[in-house]
């Protein structure tokens, strides 16, 4: 059963906000990556949007880091 305190609903207000915030990031993620394999000259936008992701604490640095090497990975082999 859910809290019912107030503390308890503000916690709940509040982790909705964050979700829906960060739902927004990875998505715009998801379009930013794609998007640079067809034009590779969105590459630094992606780049430095995974940065942002990674300091704000919505993807772990690590993550954030694995997709930016696969990502120079593929555009380097061309595929």
């Amino acid at each position: 059963m859910a809290k019912r305190s107030r503390s308890g609903l503000k916690h709940k207000r509040q982790s909705e906000k964050r979700r829906l915030g960060n739902q927004a990031v990875l998505s715009r993620l998801k379009t930013l990556t794609k998007g640079t394999l067809t034009s590779p000259d969105k590459l630094a936008q992606a780049l430095s949007e995974l940065d942002r992701a990674a300091r704000k604490g919505i993807v772990h640095q690590n993550t954030a880091a694995r997709k930016k090497s696969r990502l120079m990975k593929k555009l380097a082999s061309g595929t």
